[in-house]
């Protein structure tokens, strides 16, 4: 899930719409509302999150610093200004880059993972035995061949990947995937996915790849 920041109501709602339809949950907030929100969250619910992007926001409305003491998500700053001070003063600010608008959200989507990949040291993939499963949208591939999934499952396999020797409960990915205040769809339509995953990824590896236990959740295994 990707958090948008931003006063305009109809930015945040823009943006999410661009987002959903790459498949990428996201929530939006006005600036007083985040801040509230993002100290007194949960740590499961900020464990969903993706990255933070941050609008336009009155000077000191938003701290990024105080987003980092819950979290090492990226923070990205979307500055409309094309001035050098603005963006110096933005990074002087604590946000890990600035990206000027416009901007296409497949290239917000390359940086986020970038910044990830430096951060915590992730490859640009996670190897489970045959499969090559890609943090960037692209779909997986099992024995070199590319698995068309669709986005939803592709989502999903991606979060059980960067989760992987950790089990994730139904929650989790539904959080993950649809974000933490969709309140339209139900959560069990996370078993449905998951079903149709294993199915694919079983008929292409000849074994379930994705371990369960009831109220302890999934896991890749090899």
């Amino acid at each position: 899930m990707i958090v948008i920041v931003d006063e305009r109501e109809l930015v945040t709602e823009g943006y999410s719409s661009l987002f959903d339809r790459e498949g990428v949950a996201t929530a939006g907030f006005a600036p007083g509302e985040f801040g509230e929100w993002v100290s007194s969250a949960a740590d499961t619910d900020l464990r969903s999150v993706r990255a933070f992007l941050i609008g336009d926001c009155r000077d000191g409305a938003i701290s990024p610093r105080q987003i980092r003491d819950r979290t090492g998500a990226p923070v990205i700053a979307l500055s409309e200004q094309h001035s050098l001070e603005h963006t110096l003063r933005l990074f002087e600010s604590g946000v890990d880059d600035v990206v000027r608008k416009p901007v296409h959200i497949r290239e917000i989507l390359a940086r986020i993972t970038a910044i990830r990949r430096r951060a915590h040291e992730e490859a640009a993939y996670t190897e489970v035995g045959s499969m090559r499963i890609f943090m960037d949208g692209r779909d997986p591939e099992i024995n070199g061949e590319p698995l068309p999934l669709p986005r939803r499952e592709r989502r999903i396999l991606e979060y059980l990947a960067s989760n992987r020797g950790r089990r994730v409960t139904k929650t989790q990915v539904f959080n993950a995937i649809y974000g933490i205040f969709d309140e339209e769809v139900e959560e069990n339509v996370v078993e449905s996915h998951i079903s149709k995953l294993r199915k694919k990824l079983r008929e292409k590896l000849g074994h379930d790849p994705i371990d369960s236990k009831r109220f302890l959740g999934y896991r890749l295994v090899f």
